[in-house]
């Protein structure tokens, strides 16, 4: 809860504003039953008429003001409720936004969505009743209790009575609350992951028909959570009918007790029906208090999930010039006996961000190149030999475990994200087309205008396609792109790679999906327009990097070959084996 409130305190004022309304309006409530009392015991009996009307007129005046009350402080809770949830997803986002790859993997997709939408839709639903409820319900039970001790004070000796009991079964029926809950919001990770990977492999889903199983396994996950969501709603919803069943068997007294009291002349009848009207707010106040408590259960679980983000500490900070690395040669790209393994994460991981480091397999060798300004970097192997992370490394996503990595002469390590993610064009494998324009997905917030971008479009090869498009660069594409096909998603992110004229170009296999025509087209006018650059080319065809200065290839995150294309097939078997198969096959 302390997040809650920390997220709450700037709003002090306003939620106080609520708080103090809402007292009123709870005390406006509580003198309707006691109006009518007078009423019925003390202004009919006495038979004129004009009193009558004016405290019948007094209670509807006061039942009008409740009203309005109510609204006003539930309206301005829900403001405040709002603006809360919305600073902290905004925190949350920008935290996530900011892990590094290490404490991403940590966490998980799933598990990062769902504590964006649940757990701050939960705590946002706390918020909002903590203002009202958590005014209103105290105040009826105790002003209810007050109120009629001051009419009789036998009766009010049956509330004080049933109170205590019913307060101790809330407290003692919620202590397990937040330990319930947090298995609920944990098996709803499962739920959203499943959910993820059904919704993302739709097609491949269908293409293999293999909806019963991905229901059955959606199924399980769903399943899980259904059991751990009864489990919690039903322990926390015990007290319910306990209260309901003490308040039922206490209404019983006072009616009873009352009866006898009226008809020995001790009471008037009038005072009975207050009691009544009383003692239904009184139980309207304690099961109040019983959902506080089930939502407090609740929203803390889901503050906790919120707050492990929110307190991870970043893994990655800026190396001041005399801690960086210093390169051990000339290059604008270098790396340097470079060693990285993605490791097994530990439960406290999740926390801290960090991972064993014992015992693991590297994914990366002692891996060394040198690129310079202008060149370019082919990088060939088979799948899974650490192509893309040597892309990881490069961005800094990821930290070296020993060695180097240096880009224009600086350790990585040195650079803002910002500083040197600025010098990258980068289109990465299963790259995002977002569900925008063709000139925003290209553009993507950057101030470019359209002679930019058409001209990063025709180099691409997107320009065929958009051209011939009825709305151009105004036609919206669906999420994920599609509807568009394989290569024109990948041309579209070529060009959005190209718009801002980028110092570094990174291509991971982003032409697995051109025929070879139109990828040797799009090789040749990157080379010719951008040939500043310096490029670095991931591709599982030959034909994709054999032109380039130098290439790369690995095996089994070991760097196996390294030159020119001529150098390769004399040098390195693999290569040529590649080289022949391929090539062979084309012939």
């Amino acid at each position: 809860m302390k997040l809650i409130f920390k997220y709450m305190k700037p709003y002090r004022v306003s939620i106080a504003l609520v708080m103090g309304v809402k007292m009123l309006a709870t005390l406006c409530e509580l003198m309707l039953p006691y109006i009518l009392e007078h009423l019925i015991d003390e202004t009919v009996p006495a038979g004129k008429m004009l009193p009558v009307f004016l405290w019948g007129f007094s209670m509807i005046a006061v039942a009008i003001l409740t009203r309005q009350l109510n609204v006003a402080a539930n309206t301005r809770a829900v403001e405040n409720a709002h603006n809360i949830s919305y600073n902290i997803r905004q925190d949350l986002f920008e935290k996530t936004a900011n892990l590094s790859g290490k404490q991403f993997d940590a966490f998980g997709l799933p598990s990062l969505i769902s504590r964006m939408t649940s757990d701050s839709y939960n705590v946002q639903s706390c918020v909002q009743s903590l203002q009202c409820i958590c005014v209103r319900a105290p105040i009826m039970m105790a002003g209810g209790i007050l109120v009629t001790m001051t009419m009789d004070v036998a009766l009010s000796s049956v509330l004080c009575v049933m109170l205590p009991i019913l307060i101790l079964v809330v407290i003692g029926v919620s202590r397990y609350g937040i330990p319930l809950y947090n298995k609920v919001q944990e098996s709803l990770d499962d739920v959203v992951r499943v959910m993820r990977e059904n919704i993302t492999g739709i097609r491949v889903v269908k293409a293999l028909s293999k909806t019963e199983y991905e229901k059955k396994r959606f199924g399980e996950a769903n399943d899980t959570m259904t059991r751990n969501d009864v489990k919690a709603s039903t322990i926390m919803a015990l007290p319910a009918p306990i209260m309901q069943l003490c308040l039922n068997v206490g209404l019983t007294l006072v009616v009873f007790i009352g009866a006898v009291r009226v008809n020995n002349g001790q009471m008037k009848p009038g005072v009975i029906l207050a009691f009544l009207t009383y003692f239904n707010l009184i139980l309207q106040g304690v099961m109040a208090i019983n959902r506080i408590f089930m939502m407090i259960s609740k929203a803390s679980a889901s503050a906790n999930r919120i707050g492990r983000i929110l307190a991870v500490v970043p893994d990655q900070r800026i190396l001041a010039p005399e801690e960086a690395r210093k390169p051990s040669g000339e290059g604008f790209i270098r790396f340097e006996n470079v060693n990285f393994s993605y490791h097994d994460h530990t439960p406290e991981a999740e926390q801290t961000g960090q991972a064993d480091s014992s015992e693991r397999e590297l994914c990366l060798k002692n891996i060394s190149f040198t690129v310079r300004k202008g060149e370019s970097l082919g990088i060939i192997g088979p799948t899974g030999c650490g192509k893309t992370t040597i892309i990881n490394l490069l961005m800094r996503f990821y930290d070296v475990e020993d060695g180097g990595v240096f880009v224009d002469g600086r350790d990585v390590r040195s650079y803002e994200k910002d500083e040197l993610h600025r010098k990258f064009g980068v289109v990465f494998q299963n790259d995002m087309v977002f569900n925008d324009t063709l000139r925003r997905n290209i553009a993507f917030g950057r101030e470019l205008t359209d002679g930019d971008i058409w001209d990063a479009a025709d180099s691409a090869m997107a320009g065929e396609f958009i051209s011939i498009l009825e709305d151009g660069l105004d036609f919206v594409a669906d999420i994920k792109g599609a509807n568009l096909s394989g290569g024109q998603k990948q041309r579209l992110l070529v060009a959005r790679a190209l718009a801002a004229k980028p110092q570094i170009l990174i291509l991971d296999d982003s032409s697995s999906a051109l025929d070879y025509r139109t990828d040797s087209r799009l090789r040749k006018a990157i080379f010719e327009k951008y040939g500043e650059s310096t490029t670095i080319m991931i591709a599982q065809r030959v034909s994709s990097v054999m032109n380039l200065t130098n290439i790369l290839v690995m095996d089994n995150g070991s760097c196996i070959g390294y030159g020119d294309h001529e150098t390769l097939l004399k040098t390195c078997p693999e290569y040529r084996d590649i080289f022949e198969t391929q090539m062979g096959a084309i012939a």
